[in-house]
């Protein structure tokens, strides 16, 4: 059973990404340790009250959730309230939870965290990565206590979804992201070329709307927001739920195919800044830096099944 940290910016697919391992947690089948979030879909304390929700609405109790940095590193903050509304939730706004937010910050979390269970914790980052950044400042020897992170992050033969290049999670803070993919802990990357393929459509969404529990028709309420918000990026109605993806790859390697390649975010371009950069040659340059295993495909249909079947 896997122990899980879970570094979050909760929006909507963070969300489904968070019902989907509450499930987990339920069966039996992962230990969920921590929750931090970070900026970026919205701010930390509003991604902490709505992972506070889902918890509520799951009964997963005892699970520590800490607010995280507020910015990046060295540029301004943005938010991506067109495509989760300006609570996250697709301006669901639901009643403010029972339980509140811990009291240490994300970073400061994940260093504690990883000390208590040195080699045991898979850390699972589905937003910006300024907390991981922050913690790796604080805490030099994390990369050897971290058994394995696993980011949604980066595109590379895909177009960038915030920039021609740039994908949003590594553009929100390409510095804190660059600092990551140096540190030497391995990592597996799960980027746009990934997720895209995954997309949902009608016949899932429908199934999903079928449903009478209250996670389903909590999960159609908010992804009707996203599938608006995604349906002229699709050309048809569908969403891409990118962070589940990563989530479920964490669990179960299996579904995913793999290419192992150091990777570099692009610091000073003018048109670049925030592109994740590999050496793709078949003879790539040596370089010190440790490979990441970047997913560059996945079992399309038990990933939208095993997903669905969380949900129902």
């Amino acid at each position: 059973m896997r122990k899980i940290l879970l570094d979050c910016d909760t929006g909507i697919d963070d969300a489904i990404t968070i019902l989907y391992l509450a499930s987990l947690v339920k069966a039996g089948e992962a230990d969920l340790v921590g929750v931090g979030t970070v900026h970026g879909n919205v701010d930390p304390a509003t991604g902490a009250l709505n992972t506070l929700r889902i918890f509520e609405m799951t009964g997963i109790k005892d699970v520590p959730v800490a607010v995280g940095a507020g910015r990046p590193m060295a540029q301004d903050v943005h938010f991506a309230h067109d495509w989760h509304g300006t609570d996250g939730l697709g301006e669901t706004h639901l009643p403010v939870p029972a339980t509140t937010p811990d009291g240490s910050s994300a970073p400061e979390q994940i260093v504690r965290l990883a000390r208590a269970h040195p080699g045991e914790l898979t850390l699972i980052a589905i937003g910006p990565l300024t907390n991981l950044g922050i913690a790796l400042l604080l805490e030099p020897d994390l990369p050897e206590l971290i058994r394995e992170v696993v980011i949604m992050g980066g595109a590379f033969d895909h177009p960038g979804n915030i920039t021609t290049h740039a994908e949003a999670n590594v553009w929100h803070d390409p510095e804190a992201a660059d600092l990551v993919f140096a540190a030497g802990w391995p990592t597996v990357l799960v980027p746009l070329d990934a997720t895209h393929p995954t997309a949902v459509g009608d016949e899932w969404l429908d199934r999903l709307a079928e449903s009478t529990s209250d996670v389903a028709k909590f999960a159609v309420r908010i992804l009707d927001f996203y599938v608006t918000a995604y349906t002229p990026t699709l050309k048809r109605r569908g969403c891409v739920i990118h962070d589940a993806l990563a989530a479920m790859l964490a669990v179960d390697p299996s579904l995913g195919r793999y290419e192992e390649r150091p990777v570099r975010v692009e610091l000073r371009g003018e048109l670049t800044r925030g592109a994740t950069v590999w050496d793709a040659r078949s003879l790539p340059a040596e370089d010190a830096r440790r490979p990441v295993r970047v997913v560059v495909g996945s079992d399309v249909t038990s990933f939208q099944e095993r997903l669905l079947a969380t949900l129902l």
